[in-house]
């Protein structure tokens, strides 16, 4: 591994992170009965399959995100410090849309489509993080730190693409399955 970038490391984390999660979804999928997934989660509003969506959801975020952040990362810095503090004022109807979406999307997708879901969108930021030049990894901008707990002032591309597993392995611990106890 010497001969390796940092970056180059990275990536291989980045990717051996995805497939860890991947898996452990469909661990939890496959794992949860019925009633199981109509249980209320730990700490949340949600119920264990509307958690399970929006931990999808994280991952599926990630692609509007890369396309923000490409176009607002090449403003100057006060540009992306103005749109953060924008979003950050709207972070009551933020809450409410971060709340609600799973509660229809984990109806709409259901387990089976939930799990083929996150194999597409794994499977297309594999290919993504692939493609990524080396510049671009170190482009950034301002983030609303409001909205997530895992945003930080200042995010990179590389961020980004680390983001939705500390989304995951967070919100997985508020999971109440039987299969986890």
């Amino acid at each position: 591994m010497g001969s390796l970038s940092k970056s180059a490391m990275d990536r291989e984390t980045v990717h051996e992170e995805m497939e860890r999660t991947r898996a452990t979804f469909h661990q939890l999928l496959d794992h949860a009965t019925e009633a199981d997934l109509r249980r209320p989660t730990d700490g949340t509003r949600w119920t264990n399959e509307q958690m399970l969506f929006h931990m999808l959801f994280g991952y599926i975020l990630i692609r509007p995100l890369l396309v923000l952040l490409r176009a607002l990362g090449r403003l100057p810095r006060g540009a992306g410090r103005i749109f953060a503090g924008l979003l950050n004022a709207a972070t009551g109807p933020f809450d409410v849309v971060n709340y609600l979406g799973p509660l229809g999307g984990a109806k709409v997708l259901g387990r089976r489509r939930m799990g083929r879901v996150f194999d597409r969108v794994i499977a297309d930021l594999h290919h993504r993080l692939d493609a990524e030049r080396e510049s671009d990894l170190a482009l950034s901008m301002h983030y609303p730190t409001r909205w997530d707990p895992f945003f930080r002032d200042v995010m990179t591309i590389a961020d980004l693409y680390r983001y939705p597993t500390e989304h995951f392995d967070f919100h997985r611990r508020q999971l109440a399955l039987t299969a986890r106890r």
